[in-house]
C-alpha cells in the first residue's frame, strides 16, 4: 500500500506540467468552456499519509484537500464552499477532475442555511451546486471541568470543533442526549451528570464535526492517592505541635485529621481538606513572607498504599509521563490573587520555601492559578475562583524534575516507572501539598526582547481553599479516525 500513496501525487505533477505548457495559448479561458455543463459525480479525499490516499468520501474537513471527479471543469472561474469563495489552482484542473483545498476560514455552523454543506462551481454562463457535508477540523477535548462529579452536577467539556454536540457517551455506555448546552464557537459543551455511572473511562461525544473522546480519566478512582474518606492514608506527626490537652498549638503548619471539614457544598465528597485550616484563619490568616505555612501529607512509612506499583494494572509502568497525570478537586469560593501558592511534591524532601527556592528544580509542581500571562506576554495576576468543585489536572511530565529531563532532547524520556522508583527509593515516601506565602519573582522576556523580572510581593492571606481526591489518572489523548475500518498497518 505504501507505494500507492504516491500515484496520485505523480499524476498531479504531470497534470501541472501539462497545463504549464498550455499557458502560452491560455486555452483554459477559451470561451467554448464557459457554457459547458458542470457535473460533479464523486468527491475524493487526498491524503498521502493515509493507507487510502485517494478515497471517495461523503464529507471533508477544513484544511483538507479534495478532488472533484466528473466533467465540465475546464474554464472554471470560481469555487464557493459553504458560500465562501475558495481559491483553487487552475494548473490542477482538467475537464474531468480538479483539486480544491478547503480554506480553514470557511464558515461551518454560522454558514447561511441556504449554502451550508454545498460546493458551488461557477463559470461565465453556467454553474452547479453539489450537496456535500463540510466539517470543521477534527473535534478535540482538552479538559473537563469536573471528572468526579456526583449525579445532578453540571459538567463542562472544553476543546475545539465541538459544535452541535448531540450525543455524549459516558463510561459504561451510559448515553446523554437531553439538556446538552453547546457553545456556538465549538469551544465547549455541558451536560448534567446522570445517576448510575459506576465505571471509569472516557467521555465520548458526537457532534457536527464528528466523534471525539477524552482520556480515560472520567469517574476514575482506580489510582486514588488520598480522598480523606478512607481511600489512602492521611499522615500527620509532631507531638510537640500539641499542648497537654491535645489541642494544636497556634501557627502549626501540619494539617491533622481534626482540621478536615465536611464538603462545604454538600455534593457528596465527605471529608475534605481546607488547605489553610480554619484554626489558622481564626488566628488572622497567613502572614506575608511565610514559607511552609501549611502542609498535608499521605502516611509514608513504607505503607503499602505508598508503593504506586499498585497502579500499574491501570496505568502500565512503561507509560510516558506525558500520558499520566495527577488530578485533584479544588473549590475556591472567593477570588484569589496576588499572593500565595500551592506546592505539590511527589516525595517528602523539600522545605516548602516556594516558587523562587531551590525546589524549583525538585520533584515539585507549583499550582498558582492567579498567576497568568497577559495579552502582551507579561506575567500578571488575575483573580481566580471556582463555581463549585473543579478538577485540576497536572501531567506528571510538568513536575519540575521531569520537565527538565524532557527539555533535554538527548535524555531518555521518563516513564511512570521512574516516578514509582523515585517514591519507593525515598526515605520519606509521603506525597503532599502545602500552602506557601513567600514573594514571587517571574523572569520573562519583555516587548523589547530583554530579560525582565515581574515581582509579586506577598501579603496577608485569608484565602479559603478546599481540596480533595488526590489521584493518578491516564492522560493519553486520542484522535478518532474518520475511517478507522480502512486504515492498514504499513510494512
Amino acid at each position: 500500500m505504501k507505494s500507492l500513496k504516491y500515484i496520485w501525487l505523480t499524476a498531479i505533477v504531470l497534470l501541472s506540467v501539462g497545463f504549464a505548457s498550455c499557458d502560452k495559448d491560455d486555452e483554459y479561458f477559451d470561451d467554448k468552456y464557459q457554457g459547458r455543463k458542470i457535473v460533479i459525480e464523486k468527491v475524493f479525499l487526498e491524503d498521502v499519509e493515509s493507507s487510502v490516499p485517494d478515497r471517495e468520501v461523503t464529507f471533508a474537513r477544513l484544511g483538507q484537500m479534495i478532488r472533484l471527479e466528473g466533467h465540465g471543469f475546464m474554464g472554471m472561474k470560481k469555487v464557493y464552499i459553504n458560500g465562501y469563495e475558495t481559491y483553487f489552482n487552475r494548473a490542477y484542473v482538467s475537464d474531468n477532475s480538479m483539486l480544491v483545498t478547503l480554506n480553514t476560514k470557511t464558515p461551518i455552523t454560522n454558514a447561511d442555511e441556504n449554502v451550508r454543506n454545498t460546493i458551488r462551481l461557477v463559470k461565465d454562463r453556467t454553474e452547479t451546486i453539489y450537496e456535500f457535508e463540510i466539517r470543521a477540523a477534527f473535534p478535540s477535548i482538552t479538559s473537563v471541568s469536573n471528572t468526579l462529579p456526583g449525579a445532578g452536577q453540571k459538567v463542562t467539556v472544553y476543546g475545539s470543533s465541538l459544535h452541535e454536540t448531540y450525543l455524549i457517551t459516558l463510561p459504561g455506555g451510559i448515553e446523554v442526549t437531553d439538556n446538552i448546552e453547546n457553545d456556538p464557537d465549538g469551544e465547549w459543551y455541558s451536560f448534567v451528570m446522570p445517576s448510575g455511572v459506576s465505571q471509569a473511562g472516557c467521555i465520548t461525544s458526537d457532534g457536527a464535526n464528528g466523534k471525539t473522546q477524552s482520556p480515560d480519566f472520567f469517574n476514575n478512582r482506580n489510582c486514588m492517592i488520598l480522598d480523606f474518606d478512607g481511600n489512602g492514608v492521611h499522615g500527620f506527626w509532631g507531638s510537640s505541635n500539641k499542648d497537654e490537652n491535645d489541642n494544636i498549638k497556634p501557627g502549626v503548619s501540619m494539617i491533622y485529621d481534626t482540621d478536615l471539614v465536611d464538603d462545604p457544598l454538600g455534593t457528596g465528597y465527605g471529608k475534605v481538606c481546607q488547605l489553610i485550616p480554619q484554626r489558622l484563619l481564626n488566628e488572622g490568616g497567613i502572614s506575608s513572607a511565610k514559607p511552609r505555612a501549611t502542609e498535608v501529607w499521605t502516611t509514608g512509612n513504607k505503607h503499602e498504599t505508598e508503593d504506586w506499583t499498585r497502579m500499574t494494572p491501570f496505568i502500565p509502568a512503561t507509560t510516558p509521563l506525558t500520558e499520566v497525570a495527577l488530578q485533584f478537586e479544588v473549590y475556591i469560593p472567593n477570588p484569589w490573587s496576588l499572593t500565595g501558592q500551592i506546592v505539590i511534591t511527589l516525595v517528602n524532601n523539600i522545605s516548602f520555601s516556594g516558587y523562587n527556592g531551590d525546589e524549583r528544580n525538585s520533584n515539585t509542581f507549583f499550582y498558582i492559578p492567579w498567576l497568568v500571562t497577559d495579552n502582551e506576554g507579561n506575567p500578571a495576576s488575575i483573580p481566580f475562583f471556582t463555581e463549585g468543585w473543579t478538577t485540576v489536572t497536572v501531567p506528571l511530565s510538568e513536575f519540575n524534575n521531569y520537565k527538565a529531563i524532557l527539555e533535554d532532547k538527548e535524555a531518555v524520556a521518563p516513564t511512570f516507572q521512574d516516578v514509582i522508583t523515585l517514591r519507593n527509593d525515598a526515605s520519606n515516601q509521603q506525597f503532599g501539598m502545602g500552602f506557601v506565602n513567600s514573594d514571587i519573582e517571574v523572569t520573562y522576556t519583555n516587548d523589547k526582547g530583554k530579560e525582565a523580572v515581574a515581582k509579586f510581593p506577598s501579603a496577608l492571606s485569608t484565602q479559603e481553599i478546599y481540596i480533595d481526591n488526590w489521584r493518578i489518572v491516564p492522560y493519553k489523548f486520542v484522535t478518532i479516525s474518520d475511517y478507522p475500518e480502512d486504515e492498514e498497518t504499513e510494512e
